[in-house]
């Protein structure tokens, strides 16, 4: 989010009972406001900008709090309760981890972490054949860079180049903002790595890239090199892909990643992925970068890795993950027998109780009613995008400006109804229920979207 703060003045709204949505008091709930105000009493207000709702217990697609409420969750916890707040598999995981107790292991064995990583790689695709487990995705994403970088030393590069992409995410430290495409979020570094690089996002507004993806690629690729003065096969390690830019669930054209794919071969770069907001089933698949149609060397993820606790991963081929020497790469909670049982349980959840291929007629519904959704509203909702169980909405005037007070009011009016929406503080409202909500739900938290657009829409007409 960018700097939007909801408003905590309790205002008094229509009451709603239904079998998914209870709204019972005045929101934000006037008891809850203390909470609220502490919050921002004792905290950093950078964590803070989210809807005014303090939770008190979150069950499969359902958020509850303690004053008789009830939400259904578009949001899954930001993309990470693929598998249902509380599933029952984790749940019980970490009863039996807590039983023993075994709470922290630092990086010594364990046979959580044993039969975790086992299970991890014996599921996961063939060229997948070590892991790096941590605990942020932001972590993760910086330790593919590292990975890419001491690839590129070990195979004679002359410096340690890396491609990213104007307009992506790939975390909040200082590697993973010097590799997104934002210039403003990393001013505070105060200068910038002469070895990334950044190729525009081919948008589907960008009639060029939407027109021929692939001579798009070529193009500015090119365009790239001759600008920098780097020799392609000296000068460049990888790229770092954002499966989908998420901000807006805008997934590149199949094409540009293939040729891509095509470009890293020739001059042996590596191709890794951040696989934060798609990875674990949230487009439809194991992990987002199988709607392209290649086989990357390294995947970072997070979120939806362990659909409850602190966890993200590195995947890799092994003489690639096997680069940093004995202790040289770890982390202080990375592989803690509490986070691996939840991975793995997370991970049987999607794939043996088939979480992740029920979700596929879902999210073909999901898409389905949201471009009706657009069809009532052509003058204010000009894109639906995303895949399988991610969406968003993205929101511009007749002028083609962008409206991103008009998104927050969405999600604030929605949020009054009984349904809670990711607000980006921008153009864009993102819905990601998670994998195991009810079809019956699904329509339901749809309807209640369709209401809150109207009804912000024509007060601000």
């Amino acid at each position: 989010m960018s700097g939007f703060k909801f408003s905590i003045v309790p205002r008094t709204v229509p009451q709603i009972t239904t079998k998914y949505r209870r709204i019972v008091t005045k929101i934000p709930v006037p008891e809850s406001i203390e909470f609220l105000k502490e919050l921002d009493r004792y905290e950093s207000v950078s964590m803070h900008g989210q809807l005014p709702v303090v939770w008190d217990r979150a069950q499969n697609f359902s958020v509850y709090d303690a004053w008789g409420n009830q939400w259904i969750d578009f949001t899954s916890t930001i993309f990470v309760t693929n598998a249902g707040h509380g599933n029952p598999r984790i749940v019980k995981s970490l009863q039996e981890v807590l039983s023993k107790p075994l709470l922290h292991t630092y990086t010594y064995a364990s046979k959580e972490r044993t039969e975790y990583l086992k299970y991890l790689i014996e599921h996961t695709p063939s060229q997948f054949e070590k892991a790096f487990l941590v605990s942020a995705g932001t972590e993760a994403t910086e330790a593919a860079l590292k990975l890419m970088r001491m690839y590129g030393w070990k195979h004679g590069k002359k410096r340690p180049g890396v491609i990213c992409f104007e307009g992506n995410w790939h975390g909040r430290t200082m590697g993973a903002q010097m590799m997104g495409g934002n210039t403003a979020q990393k001013e505070w570094i105060g200068y910038l790595d002469p070895n990334i690089h950044y190729l525009p996002f081919p948008y589907p507004w960008c009639e060029e890239a939407a027109n021929d993806p692939k001579a798009y690629f070529e193009r500015t690729i090119a365009a790239l090199i001759h600008k920098s003065g780097i020799d392609a096969d000296g000068d460049l390690c990888g790229f770092m892909i954002e499966t989908y830019q998420g901000w807006g669930a805008v997934f590149y054209p199949p094409e540009y990643i293939q040729a891509i794919a095509k470009f890293a071969g020739q001059h042996r770069l590596l191709i890794a992925f951040d696989e934060m907001q798609s990875g674990f089933g949230r487009t439809g698949k194991l992990f987002g970068y199988m709607n392209y149609g290649i086989e990357p060397d390294l995947i970072s993820c997070g979120k939806g890795a362990g659909s409850s606790l602190p966890l993200s991963i590195v995947l890799g081929r092994a003489e690639i993950m096997d680069l940093p020497e004995i202790g040289s790469m770890s982390s202080t909670h990375s592989a803690n027998p509490m986070v691996c049982a939840a991975g793995k349980a997370n991970l049987q959840a999607l794939l043996e109780d088939g979480i992740i291929e029920s979700s596929i007629p879902l999210g073909e519904l999901f898409h389905e009613r949201l471009q009706a959704i657009q069809k009532k509203y052509p003058q204010h909702l000009r894109y639906v995008l995303g895949k399988g169980m991610v969406a968003a909405l993205l929101f511009y005037n007749h002028d083609g400006n962008p409206l991103p007070e008009l998104c927050s009011a969405i999600c604030e009016t929605a949020m009054q109804k009984g349904l809670l929406l990711v607000c980006t503080g921008r153009e864009s409202v993102k819905l990601a229920p998670p994998l195991t909500i009810s079809e019956e739900a699904l329509l339901e938290g749809i309807e209640t979207l369709d209401e809150a657009i109207g009804e912000v829409i024509e007060v601000r007409q």
